[in-house]
């Protein structure tokens, strides 16, 4: 039998739960949620956009998301993908004053809904990348002026940053090529002419490196709305890379994920290389390779020969300096129509100088007349597989449309 003050105790008890009960039912009837409204959890599709669009883009309304609560947890399912493309006649030259519903576009050939639209007036921002090694030391006026030209070619509202090489010193050993960052994206055309003044030169090209500077550090933020679709690199360069830490797969990589349509100016530089490298390893005017250009060059092509066959460029003969330096202009070459293909961008050869100055105002005039699409894949798997993008036009004859060929979707 329980104790007198134990019964007390249990009867207390279970009064203060019943009065809590109803107190609680009472709070909750005060407060009736509005009609249709039920509390559950909330899940957002990503292709809600909140924002307003630009004056000169037309509104493009995306599917709408579920009304989101504060406090409720959102969860994003997919990322936007942004498609830059270029519309021509049949001449080559550009179409402006497209709109929405002239593009179609599919992915792994099931079509999209397009939810981003700029047009060809929307700004544009730029990384400028010029290479001053090898035979256009020589040439580095020629090479301020084209800049300088190219960027008085852009539109008022484009940014641009400035990426050179520079030699760095050490104690011992010859001075080594690196990335000279002289120019943050900027459309102080001041600050512009600044930075191409600056301009140095370098020993080596760490072609590469600068490529992954571009995508890591000047679009390291990721773009505003107006701007999606509308970033791009170009290079002055022969692309031939030798002194870079990374390799070509990750720099193509880093360039992807930024989004940026590649252009690149491809100096013609194979003639002074070759006549330098045949000269004897005593002559101050020759060139050698470096080791790690020779590396790269039997991990491609003659694995299957040792190391250390290919450490010293001057124990090398002359047959073999000639054919490593056809093999890898030949190499970069094809590595940079690969990028630039697969960007939506485009390469251009450039035999002189004056070459390079044309090829600029045509990257200028491309740039200025390129549309940029962006859309959510409806496929939202996170499995890391290249997916296949194709556009096409509707209700525009004689044209050719070129664009992003793919990307790589995240794990």
């Amino acid at each position: 039998m329980r104790p007198r003050s134990s019964k007390l105790r249990l009867a207390y008890c279970l009064l203060s739960a019943l009065l809590l009960a109803t107190l609680g039912v009472t709070i909750s009837a005060s407060r009736p949620e509005p009609q249709g409204q039920q509390q559950r959890p909330r899940k957002v599709g990503t292709n809600q956009n909140t924002s307003n669009p630009p004056a000169q883009q037309p509104a493009v309304s995306p599917t709408p998301g579920e009304e989101v609560d504060e406090g409720d947890v959102v969860r994003v399912e997919t990322q936007l993908v942004s498609v830059p493309a270029v519309v021509t006649d049949r001449s080559g030259r550009p179409i402006a004053g497209l709109r929405l519903d002239n593009f179609t576009l599919l992915e792994d050939g099931k079509p999209q809904r397009l939810t981003n639209f700029a047009t060809t007036e929307t700004p544009f921002e730029i990384a400028l990348l010029l290479d001053t090694s090898g035979s256009t030391r020589n040439d580095l006026g020629l090479i301020r002026e084209a800049a300088n030209a190219f960027i008085r070619a852009l539109r008022a509202g484009d940014r641009v940053a400035i990426i050179a090489f520079k030699n760095i010193d050490r104690e011992k050993g010859p001075p080594v090529a690196s990335v000279d960052v002289l120019s943050p994206l900027t459309d102080n055309r001041e600050v512009l002419q600044v930075a191409i003044h600056d301009l140095g030169t370098s020993n080596g090209t760490p072609f590469y490196d600068g490529l992954g500077r571009v995508a890591d550090e000047i679009f390291r933020e990721p773009p505003r709305d107006e701007m999606r679709g509308r970033r791009a690199v170009v290079a002055l360069t022969d692309g031939v890379d030798s002194s870079s830490n990374t390799d070509f797969n990750s720099a193509r990589a880093a360039l992807a994920r930024a989004g940026l349509a590649s252009y690149f100016i491809q100096m013609s530089t194979e003639d002074y290389v070759e006549d330098r490298l045949l000269k004897d390893c005593e002559d101050d005017g020759r060139l050698t390779l470096s080791e790690k250009q020779l590396e790269r060059f039997r991990r491609l092509f003659v694995p299957q020969l040792q190391k250390e066959d290919y450490q010293d460029f001057c124990r090398l003969g002359q047959f073999e300096r000639m054919d490593i330096s056809r093999r890898l202009y030949n190499l970069a070459r094809q590595e940079m129509s690969e990028m630039a293909r697969g960007s939506g961008g485009k390469n251009f050869s450039a035999a002189t100088l004056n070459d390079a100055r044309a090829a600029f105002a045509q990257v200028a005039n491309e740039i200025g007349t390129q549309y940029s699409l962006g859309y959510y894949p409806s496929n939202k798997a996170r499995d890391g597989r290249f997916r296949q993008i194709k556009v096409e036009l509707r209700g525009v004859k004689d044209a050719n449309v070129r664009a992003r060929e793919g990307y790589y979707a995240p794990q």
